[in-house]
């Protein structure tokens, strides 16, 4: 019983954005397999992750970022961007080029926002999952809530960046390293003054997450507003296209 009480902080907050994200698709909603199918793609994407961060360490490079922390800052600073944000973000970009993008329900630019969340859940509930041994019950529920929140915000960019660069005419490669890039970079910072945990950390990290999410909400909305009036005008077309003789 004590168990299943203590997965909940990290199987509730995935349900509820879960949910949040097919309401907001709402308009042209993606097939409830494919959503499924991205989320055991971010299950997947967490034990490639864990896979580099062992290779990280058959080359050396692997270091305990809580006792650099403690003695490095600025070696903690390198090893969050230069490793933890790029091999986080490429875990979970590497199954959306190779899978996801081969959707034929991927049709429109929103869907690079909403695939790559569902992908960012899976991910962030195995890990939520992992780190239950070693939380108390309120860290759990902290983390619980946290962690879907800010992997779901980073992997929008370059979801974002790819799905308009799939659905256009520029090229998905540079856009996906421009994408990539910037969330790899914002997710190290992050993850380095979290672990870093000085006395302003904790609302110098919220600030920029919610800088974060009010982009990403104002441009969810601009993205449905914009496939409604497309539609609108689709519907229109056809109704006035003259009728077959």
């Amino acid at each position: 019983m004590n168990s299943a009480i203590m997965i909940l902080p990290a199987t509730l907050p995935v349900l509820f954005w879960g949910a949040y994200h097919y309401h907001k698709d709402r308009h042209l909603p993606e097939p409830a397999g494919n959503l499924l199918l991205a989320f055991g793609l971010g299950i997947a994407a967490s034990f490639l992750s864990r896979s580099l961060y062992v290779g990280l360490g058959w080359v050396g490079l692997r270091y305990d970022a809580l006792a650099l922390a403690d003695s490095n800052p600025l070696g903690l600073l390198a090893f969050s961007i230069l490793a933890i944000g790029p091999i986080e973000e490429f875990a979970k970009l590497l199954p959306f080029v190779l899978i996801v993008l081969r959707f034929k329900a991927f049709d429109e630019p929103m869907d690079g926002i909403i695939y790559a969340s569902f992908i960012a859940l899976g991910y962030a509930a195995m890990e939520n999952l992992h780190y239950l041994q070693f939380l108390t019950p309120w860290e759990a529920a902290a983390r619980g809530f946290a962690g879907p929140v800010v992997h779901m915000l980073f992997a929008s960019i370059w979801g974002f960046w790819i799905g308009c660069a799939y659905l256009g005419t520029r090229s998905i490669v540079v856009c996906g390293l421009e994408g990539f890039a910037i969330a790899a970079v914002l997710h190290g910072l992050y993850d380095f003054v979290v672990l870093l945990n000085p006395a302003w950390s904790l609302p110098v990290a919220a600030s920029g997450i919610l800088l974060l999410w009010i982009w990403r909400l104002r441009l969810l909305h601009a993205l449905h507003l914009a496939a409604v009036e497309s539609t609108a005008d689709a519907s229109d077309a056809e109704g006035s296209a003259p009728d077959p003789e």
